[in-house]
């Protein structure tokens, strides 16, 4: 069980696919991403519609969902561990 607890609080990297057509639009995604428990860091990836998320116990699920509700949609492309 205590491996369980330990994965939940690891550093995660998380990338998010969003549409996202202007300026405006990319600040909004990057402050609702920024509201979600456990995110320290946000910023655009290299490809224009990519959201990249750092923070420990951050639920990738979660993020997409709150994303979604602006959005219309958001797609998880990976979730990664940070060492």
């Amino acid at each position: 069980m205590s491996g369980q607890k330990d994965s939940k609080k690891m550093k995660r990297k998380i990338v998010m696919k969003v549409p996202m057509n202007c300026r405006k639009c990319q600040a909004k995604a990057l402050k609702i991403a920024a509201t979600v428990d456990g995110v320290s860091s946000v910023a655009l990836g290299e490809e224009k519609d990519r959201v990249v998320v750092t923070g420990e116990g951050v639920d990738a699920i979660k993020l997409a969902k709150s994303l979604r509700k602006k959005f219309m949609a958001a797609d998880i492309i990976t979730v990664a561990e940070v060492k």
